[in-house]
């Protein structure tokens, strides 16, 4: 695989009210590279700049919102200081928590399709992209439905389907899930997994369901006051329990378990999905195991 983003260095503080005000550094020195097909979780606490880096990873983060900028972020081989935010568009596509803020258009068809006329796409590719973009959330049956008429899975997945169409090498998840219900939750992960399954997407995607992170990623990183402070498989990642614990973040509940039987049994478990876990623990070697042979 090859490397696909380049973060060097960054630093980033947003635009202070008075010039003369001291600034706040919200990315304190990033470095951080991702892989071509590559699915990378990103993890922290509120307020440690994760939002940030995902805007700036399209250039949004300093071309339209201003601030102090520092190092370099390169997606694809351009520089996202100096490429414009539209053609960045077409290379990386970012999913915001709120699909309401990204739906304006009277139909999901026309919602699609907004960013493709922008660019004066053909007619025939428009139709050709906005199928298949529908198809590849499930959507196909609601193309016709007012974005305003549908469930908030329905919506999140109408916002990936409209990123979609623009057929980005990258796509960014900023919390993807968090203002949805368990069954929206479900549709949109549902997506992402056929995302990676079957068109091998580069996938970013900051998320705090450590169970999700688990599932999907190839690799984690945990940001902590505008730094990398951790950066795995999700493995190496969950089975530091009392030091995710410190950064204030969850690890899945099986990690939680074999950490507690690691500390009862002197055991060296480690687990991170639900399977594993079980299967391990009655195993021939599990605790389960012999437990019933005493």
């Amino acid at each position: 695989m090859s490397k696909i983003v380049s973060v060097e260095g960054l630093h980033y503080a947003y635009p202070t009210i008075h010039p003369d005000e001291e600034k706040t550094w919200v990315l304190r020195g990033v470095d951080l590279e991702v892989e071509e097909r590559e699915f990378l979780s990103i993890m922290g606490p509120t307020g440690v700049g994760k939002t940030t880096l995902c805007l700036a990873l399209n250039g949004i983060v300093p071309q339209s919102v201003g601030g102090t900028i520092r190092g370099d972020v390169i997606v694809d081989g351009l520089n996202t200081k100096r490429t414009p935010v539209p053609d960045l568009a077409q290379r990386v596509g970012v999913i915001f928590q709120e699909p309401e803020t990204q739906l304006f258009n009277m139909s999901v068809e026309s919602e699609i399709a907004f960013g493709l006329e922008s660019l004066g796409t053909p007619a025939e590719e428009i139709e050709e992209r906005v199928e298949w973009a529908l198809a590849a959330v499930g959507m196909s049956e609601f193309r016709h439905r007012s974005p305003f008429h549908l469930s908030g899975g329905q919506k999140q997945r109408t916002a990936i389907a409209a990123i979609l169409a623009m057929r980005p090498k990258i796509l960014v998840l900023d919390e993807p899930t968090a203002s949805l219900d368990p069954i929206g939750k479900t549709e949109v992960f549902s997506v992402v997994r056929e995302l990676r399954r079957q068109h091998g997407m580069t996938i970013i995607m900051v998320e705090f369901e450590s169970e999700r992170i688990a599932e999907f990623s190839d690799r984690v990183v945990v940001l902590r006051d505008g730094q990398v402070a951790l950066e795995g498989t999700p493995v190496e990642i969950f089975k530091q329990v009392p030091l995710m614990h410190e950064i204030g973040l969850a690890v899945p509940q099986v990690s939680e378990l074999a950490d507690c039987l690691n500390q009862q049994h002197a055991t060296d478990y480690v687990f991170t999905q639900l399977d594993e876990a079980y299967d391990t623990l009655t195993g021939p070697q599990g605790i389960a195991a012999k437990g019933s042979q005493q």
